[in-house]
């Protein structure tokens, strides 16, 4: 099982990015997928979960109306779209399926 985080960087304030994560050695159809983030001195933290065909997510409090997360099976990625990014979104995103996570992106927001 391998995943592959991508997407990540610096932004401002109010700003958008789009992170992809891609995913190789099992049936990425079968599985719900999700996304996670751990801040400097934080625990890791549920961001969004979405189910196996993408007909149900869910969200964290703080991200929700802000973040949006697919899937295209046929590709074997899942995506994570950040929108109006906040300072307090800075961390390291990881993708998780099961006990299988990726190796994470850094996203910082700062002016």
């Amino acid at each position: 099982v391998q995943l592959v985080e991508s997407g990540g960087g610096l932004v401002q304030p109010g700003g958008s990015l789009r992170l992809s994560c891609a995913a190789s050695g099992f049936t990425f159809s079968n599985y719900d997928m999700s996304w996670y983030r751990q801040a400097p001195g934080k625990e890791r933290e549920l961001v969004a979960a979405i189910t196996t065909t993408g007909g149900s997510t869910n969200y964290a409090d703080s991200v929700k109306g802000r973040f949006t997360i697919s899937r295209d099976n046929a590709k074997n990625t899942v995506f994570l779209e950040m929108n109006s990014l906040k300072p307090e979104d800075t961390a390291v995103y990881y993708c998780r399926r099961r006990n299988n996570w990726g190796q994470g992106t850094q996203v910082t927001v700062s002016s």
